[in-house]
């Protein structure tokens, strides 16, 4: 029964460490763009499926569409989108400049981080519902018995504890790398 809400709690860890991974502003990071949808043809996709997005130095992405058409959805995409990027079209390409993080952007960014932190605390609580439920319900058909049952709930909630702690680590440690100055 605990096996389940571990599965969900270690998905709810990466997820949380992939959303992180977008948020380096400072340095250029293709999976800050890759799952930024663009509306092509009437379909929302991502960039990733219509583009290449590589880095052509540390502080500079380079996209490049398959399509050509595309160049001017993806950079309005991009300049739609909450990274507060400022794309440029070339020819047959899509180049996007890291700038400067200021006090107040840092300060933008750490509360998407906080807020992201917030929405993998949400999915360890719902892996804690449905483990319980789990739980209720064979000790409902007479498959575990009382005891088993309050060992069950007390290792699910240290389970839980330690998830919610690993979680206002990554945030911290987060918080701390959005706040230094490079």
């Amino acid at each position: 029964m605990l096996i389940k809400a571990k599965d969900w709690i270690d998905k709810a860890l990466k997820h949380l460490d992939l959303e992180y991974s977008k948020l380096q502003l400072w340095r250029a990071n293709p999976a800050m763009v890759e799952s930024i949808l663009v509306d092509q043809y009437g379909m929302m996709q991502p960039i990733q499926n219509m583009a290449t997005v590589s880095n052509l130095d540390a502080q500079t992405l380079t996209i490049k569409p398959w399509d050509k058409n595309a160049i001017h959805p993806i950079a309005k995409a991009i300049t739609e989108s909450w990274l507060w990027l400022n794309p440029q079209t070339m020819a047959d390409s899509v180049m996007i400049k890291m700038p400067a993080l200021t006090e107040e952007r840092r300060k933008e960014v750490s509360k998407i981080a906080k807020n992201l932190a917030e929405e993998a605390k949400i999915s360890v609580r719902n892996a804690r519902q449905e483990s319980l439920k789990d739980i209720k319900k064979a000790e409902d058909n007479k498959e575990i018995s009382e005891d088993i049952k309050k060992q069950q709930e007390n290792d699910l909630q240290k389970l839980i504890d330690d998830a919610n702690k690993k979680i206002e680590e990554h945030f911290k440690h987060k918080e701390a790398d959005i706040m230094k100055i490079k």
